[in-house]
């Protein structure tokens, strides 16, 4: 794994994200209630201040709780939720160390289908079915991760030429386009939930 990614808009930390699996797991991981440059360039900041180049899932979970806390809440903070996301990657980290030995490219190496490969994300502490399938996304769109089956486990977001999520930024533009179709769907909910909300309540019957 080592690509360029253009996720954080940020060389140093989007080289990370090209060459470390964990980086990219945790950046998605951190990619919620945040602009998604300032989520994926969390990664390359904890390394930073970890004294590495890289991110190490067994140093991770050995960290005790408040200390790794701590150093996601140094100004400036990883995340708008610092505290809680910490605690979410030291999970990640812990499950990482007792399924795979910390090697977080073992989660799709090898796998056989887009499936078993969407399971094995969604069973990721903090990965739903949504997060899971943008990952899975990225992974066969950007990494080169596409085991048989990978864009229809992928849903929507395995679309070719789709600007839905992360896994179809490869620069500005499509940064930009991305972010217009975000705009669309929040746009969207919140006049459907004007729209119920104006609604006279049903009648009852005779």
């Amino acid at each position: 794994m080592d690509v360029t990614l253009h996720l954080a808009q940020d060389p140093e930390a989007d080289e990370l994200l090209g060459r470390s699996p964990l980086a990219a797991l945790v950046g998605m991981l951190l990619d919620q209630q945040i602009p998604m440059e300032w989520a994926f360039k969390g990664p390359s900041t904890i390394a930073r201040r970890m004294g590495a180049e890289d991110l190490d899932a067994h140093e991770i979970a050995r960290y005790g709780p408040e200390e790794f806390a701590a150093l996601l809440s140094a100004k400036p903070a990883v995340h708008r939720y610092p505290g809680s996301m910490a605690g979410r990657i030291q999970q990640l980290c812990q499950y990482l160390v007792e399924t795979y030995d910390g090697d977080a490219e073992a989660v799709w190496r090898g796998v056989g289908s887009g499936r078993e490969l969407l399971k094995r994300l969604q069973d990721l502490p903090g990965f739903g079915r949504q997060k899971a399938q943008i990952f899975l996304a990225l992974l066969g769109k950007r990494l080169g991760v596409r085991p048989d089956g990978w864009q229809e486990a992928a849903g929507d977001y395995g679309a070719p030429g789709a600007f839905r999520s992360v896994a179809d930024i490869t620069g500005p533009e499509s940064l930009a386009k991305v972010r217009a179709h975000k705009q669309e769907i929040k746009a969207a909910a919140k006049a459907a939930k004007a729209a119920k909300a104006s609604r006279p309540p049903g009648g009852g019957g005779a």
